[in-house]
């Protein structure tokens, strides 16, 4: 597919989190359009493994949701912190747990037709707990599921996983490291 160029840009807003831009663009049939573009700093997941065999997830209000949602422990990208140190800090803020070992797995657009958000997915091994202070802001109830029950979080019905990350994590944690389905 031939590009889109950008011929020009300027801001629509600019938040504590987000940037929104709006591009002037030339398409390959020589037309002209726009494109809203969220710029995001990155975000991580992380599937943390404890030393039990559990997966930790997390509760959380999701204020544009409308309701609480079961997700993976993750969190945006600081400036100047590597995605690793933000699966770090994540992970113990919002489960009070540390990883004993933490693997990248993968690393995905969640949303690419408007946001420049990328999401670096994590393997957290031999979780173990330790003293935190959580965040204040961002309340989550810690949830500590069986390794043995994952695959029912992705099965469809009223207690479906509905966020995109974790369903991802979740996928893949099936997939790869359950033994129900072939290697990638």
């Amino acid at each position: 597919m031939p590009p889109e160029t950008t011929i020009a840009s300027h801001d629509g807003y600019a938040g504590r989190l987000l940037r929104v831009r709006v591009d002037d663009i030339l398409l390959p049939s020589g037309r002209t359009s726009s494109r809203e573009v969220v710029e995001h700093p990155g975000a991580v997941a992380v599937l943390a493994l404890t030393t039990d065999d559990h997966l930790l997830l997390v509760r959380q209000y999701r204020h544009a949701a409308g309701r609480a949602l079961l997700e993976l422990p993750a969190g945006t990208r600081d400036r100047d912190e590597s995605a690793e140190e933000t699966a770090r800090r994540e992970l113990i803020e919002e489960t009070g747990h540390t990883p004993g070992t933490l693997t990248a797995l993968v690393t995905f657009f969640p949303t690419p037709g408007y946001s420049t958000e990328r999401i670096t997915l994590f393997r957290a091994d031999a979780c173990v707990p330790v003293e935190h202070d959580g965040d204040a802001e961002e309340p989550a109830q810690l949830v500590r599921v069986p390794l043995a029950k994952v695959p029912s979080l992705t099965a469809p019905g009223p207690d479906q996983i509905e966020d995109g990350k974790t369903l991802i994590g979740l996928l893949w944690l099936t997939r790869n490291a359950l033994g129900a389905g072939d290697t990638p």
